[in-house]
């Protein structure tokens, strides 16, 4: 039977702690992940490409040779020129829905959220606390940020020195190294996946290891191993009452 969509994905947005449908997160991610999917080509190309284009036509033999006996030809050269507006409107987005989804009533504002309710409302739900999960979207908040910064350094650079009336960062170059947003894309695609095909969320793990050493109290259960018995336990429960 199809759930009704007026909770989206939680259990009873009135009630402590709220519960969200883990199904609905797992296709969420599935759908968040065609972003560094799309943008590992633009990174592929503006780190690993050429950054020069070379008119064929006006190859010439210069009739010389180097140091190390080859031949010397001149050509024209331009360099490229990279354009991330749609890079960093898509980044843009994705840090919005990442945001949107830490609380009850911005939850509502999300698309992918919607979608993901859609398409999972006849599938049976399964609950986990809604606050471990809000560690992991602001984990991939940070990493989008970052990479915002990365393709838009130069915005970036003149908003905080004008904030800071000074020249702290430098508008002339690219300050973050490009090996920075790679890692972290290859990172949000590892989480995204093991969220998607496993149900393992990275950050209700690391949730559950902060809340060993007392920084957070509200424990997760089926947080701490998604293969324990308490877990298997939670979901048994959690299909009961639903």
């Amino acid at each position: 039977m199809a759930r009704p969509l007026k909770n989206l994905w939680f259990q009873d947005p009135k009630t402590k702690p709220v519960m969200i449908n883990e199904t609905v997160v797992r296709v969420r991610a599935a759908l968040l992940i065609l972003v560094p999917i799309f943008l590992s080509y633009t990174l592929y190309s503006a780190v690993f490409e050429s950054h020069w284009i070379v008119d064929g036509n006006t190859i010439h033999d210069a009739y010389d040779e180097d140091f190390d006996g080859h031949m010397i030809y001149t050509a024209q050269m331009i360099r490229k020129t990279y354009d991330y507006t749609l890079q960093s409107f898509v980044l843009l987005y994705i840090l919005f829905d990442m945001l949107a989804g830490l609380f009850v009533k911005t939850s509502y504002l999300s698309p992918t959220i919607w979608i993901a309710t859609l398409l999972t409302r006849k599938q049976q739900p399964l609950w986990k606390p809604h606050a471990p999960k809000k560690l992991a979207w602001l984990m991939g908040a940070t990493f989008i940020t970052i990479c915002l910064i990365f393709f838009n350094p130069d915005t970036f650079a003149y908003w905080v020195n004008s904030i800071t009336n000074s020249h702290l960062l430098p508008t002339d170059r690219n300050y973050i190294p490009f090996y920075i947003p790679i890692t972290l894309m290859f990172l949000c695609f590892g989480f995204m996946w093991l969220e998607m095909a496993l149900g393992f969320c990275m950050g209700c793990w690391i949730h559950a290891q902060l809340v060993k050493i007392g920084i957070f109290k509200e424990e997760c259960v089926a947080c701490n191993d998604i293969f324990s018995k308490e877990a298997q336990e939670l979901r048994e429960k959690s299909k009961s009452k639903s």
